[in-house]
């Protein structure tokens, strides 16, 4: 008799975010769930807009990406998913994980979320849907209780109090944002002269 063949499940998590630019605390959550929960990749999804800060301005996706891109060198189980860029308007969680999932069927996906936003959660677009789709993971931030009504996992990274805005600040001050962003998106933005103007 033939064998059957079991197509085993991916598990795939997900880091969405403006990344504008991407720093070490990104990164080091990213790896620390991805190395916890045994994930076979985590996703860093730049978002086009993200519906629920108030109109920011982020600088062009395409610096964006390339900054993830070097961020990322070198660490096979990271990796970019510029869905959210490709379909543009408003990028509501919901739809995007409707159509990953329609993508790949075959991937169970782990939503990661930092302690900040899980009080949120109920404002959120189709959340009790959204819930039934994804596992959501809830990275623990200083001051901010973890009670929800809602099934999160918890996971512990290293607490850091490290913005993309404080670091755009520095860079038009004038300041050094060497070891909060990795040396060769440092590189990047100087050459490209990034958020001189902010």
């Amino acid at each position: 008799m033939e064998p059957v063949l079991t197509s085993k499940r991916k598990q795939v998590g997900i880091l969405g975010g403006t990344f504008n630019p991407v720093h070490i605390a990104h990164l080091i959550t990213a790896d620390q769930v991805g190395k916890a929960l045994g994930l076979e990749k985590v996703l860093l999804m730049p978002s086009n807009q993200p519906p629920h800060i108030d109109e920011k301005k982020t600088i062009d996706a395409v610096h964006r990406v390339k900054m993830l891109e070097l961020a990322i060198e070198g660490n096979e189980q990271l990796a970019i998913e510029t869905i959210e860029l490709q379909r543009e308007g408003k990028s509501y969680t919901y739809d995007t994980i409707k159509l990953l999932m329609e993508k790949n069927p075959d991937t169970d996906y782990f939503f990661i979320i930092g302690g900040d936003m899980v009080e949120y959660l109920p404002k959120w677009y189709k959340i009790n849907e959204l819930m039934q789709m994804i596992q959501f993971v809830g990275v623990r931030r200083p001051h901010y209780p973890i009670e929800t009504p809602y099934p999160i996992i918890w996971i512990d990274v290293p607490l850091m109090d490290v913005s993309s805005t404080d670091i755009r600040k520095k860079i038009t001050q004038g300041c050094s944002v060497n070891y909060l962003v990795p040396s060769n998106v440092v590189h990047y933005i100087q050459e490209k002269g990034l958020y001189l103007n902010e």
